[in-house]
């Protein structure tokens, strides 16, 4: 990453450079004793002006790309090219020329010449030292040197960085190569133009930069962890499905590129797979009187947690503080079943569905005003409305699930009255869940019975 100084101006340039020189210095002598012969070696070949002179030179071996050969493969030999984003033409299409002026330009070439890009990425208010040798900034160039002639012979050296390093577009062997059509007749070869394909790979490090901070960053832990809660949340959750890794050369991704070896060669390929169409789990309760004997038994996990449940109350538990929270627990794991049916049901079908008489007639008037509430916005049902809004309905719906649990462990255990009565406290108490929908669903029907009265 590019360090960034905020004082402008020619010393703005010179301090940065200084600040560059000076730490890297450093850090070759940590590696010395205080008494190496070397020292004073390493100390003269540091000073500004030898420093950027031997820079110079090396700038030959490393060049500045957006569109890279060696991720396709690190053996290839042929032409990368920088371009800057900015310049491309605008396509609907998600493509290089969507990062406009705010990119990371990469560097391929000898990757013991990649400090000599580390100068020229040193950002001075926000513009880097290299945009601005390339713009002709009279105060970047005046930080190089104080002869002329040198600051123009350094100044064509480091831009050169941006330049392609052979005369000619040229490809290889291990590149990959393609044949695309241009003209009428796929059966005369002129009519074909030979396109060698380069990796976008300050569109891949955009990218990157983008799927780490939603998968990993603090507002998406947030999200994470209400939508774990079933909580709600301001935020916005990202998630990536199907999301794969590749990686980049290898235990030395720094062969590849620079920005690849920011990225511990680390690469996110996004899914590119068709949809997989899942049919619904949630059917409507055609020809029923309840959802709970067709539709809710019907759910593995609702026949896994009835089965624990009966085969606990079987084993004759203590009557203690564990058995109560284990019971509750296996309550409260039904009830979340139950009010995840109930959200799919209104959220997946139309408003309405239940005024279908040849289908819904037989459903319980309760069990109808609790999974299609937004039917009461329908028009002519003003009926419907008054009664969902009665909130008689409730404590019906909870007597026929208590009801309905006694059924099924009618036979193994002897249920009766009070365990129905505990059946039904427990769902119509559930605070996150039953409840919190009627909240929502009544602040809704009762603006629009409000906005509805003349």
């Amino acid at each position: 990453m590019s360090e960034a100084y905020e004082t402008g101006g020619e010393a703005g340039y010179r301090a940065a450079i200084s600040a560059f020189l000076q730490e890297r210095l450093q850090a070759k002598l940590d590696k010395l004793k205080p008494d190496d012969p070397q020292r004073d070696e390493v100390i003269a070949s540091f000073a500004h002006d030898v420093w950027l002179a031997s820079a110079a030179k090396r700038v030959e071996q490393i060049q500045a790309v957006t569109h890279s050969l060696k991720p396709i493969h690190p053996d290839a030999r042929g032409t990368n090219i920088y371009v800057e984003p900015c310049t491309l033409a605008p396509l609907a299409e998600v493509g290089s020329h969507a990062l406009g002026e705010r990119f990371m330009g990469d560097v391929v070439g000898n990757a013991a010449a990649l400090d000599v890009n580390k100068l020229l990425k040193l950002e001075v208010n926000g513009r880097s030292l290299l945009t601005a040798l390339l713009a002709q900034d009279a105060e970047a160039l005046a930080a190089l040197h104080t002869d002329p002639t040198q600051v123009q012979a350094l100044r064509d050296a480091f831009v050169s960085l941006t330049q392609p390093r052979a005369e000619g577009p040229g490809s290889h062997t291990l590149a990959k190569q393609l044949y695309w059509l241009t003209g009428p007749d796929a059966c005369v070869d002129a009519h074909y133009t030979l396109l060698a394909p380069l990796y976008a790979t300050s569109l891949a490090h955009a990218v990157h930069t983008q799927v780490q901070e939603d998968r990993f960053g603090e507002a998406n832990k947030a999200a994470r962890q209400a939508r774990r809660e079933r909580k709600a949340h301001s935020g916005v959750f990202h998630n990536y499905p199907g999301l794969a890794v590749q990686n980049m050369g290898g235990t030395k991704p720094q062969n590849i590129s620079q920005l690849n070896s920011e990225r511990r060669g680390v690469n996110y390929l996004l899914s590119s797979l068709p949809p997989q169409w899942k049919p619904s789990a949630v059917r409507l309760p055609v020809h029923a009187t309840s959802v709970f004997d067709r539709l809710f038994i019907a759910q593995p996990e609702v026949r896994r947690t009835v089965r624990a449940l009966r085969l606990f109350l079987e084993s004759n538990p203590d009557a203690n503080l564990a058995t109560r929270e284990r019971r509750e627990e296996l309550l409260d794991a039904l009830v979340d079943e139950l009010v995840s049916l109930a959200a799919e049901l209104q959220q997946i079908q139309p408003p309405g569905w239940s005024r279908d008489d040849e289908r819904f007639a037989e459903l319980h008037r309760s069990e109808q005003l609790w999974l299609d509430p937004l039917r009461a916005e329908q028009r002519d049902e003003a009926e419907f409305a008054h009664e969902w809004l009665q909130m008689d309905w409730p404590a019906t719906v909870g007597q026929r699930f208590a009801n309905w649990l006694n059924a099924q462990l009618r036979g193994k255990l002897p249920v009766g009255d009070a365990g129905a009565r505990a059946w039904q406290k427990e769902l119509l108490i559930d605070e996150d869940g039953f409840q919190q929908q009627l909240r929502a669903l009544r602040q809704r029907l009762e603006r629009t019975v409000t906005e509805a009265t003349p």
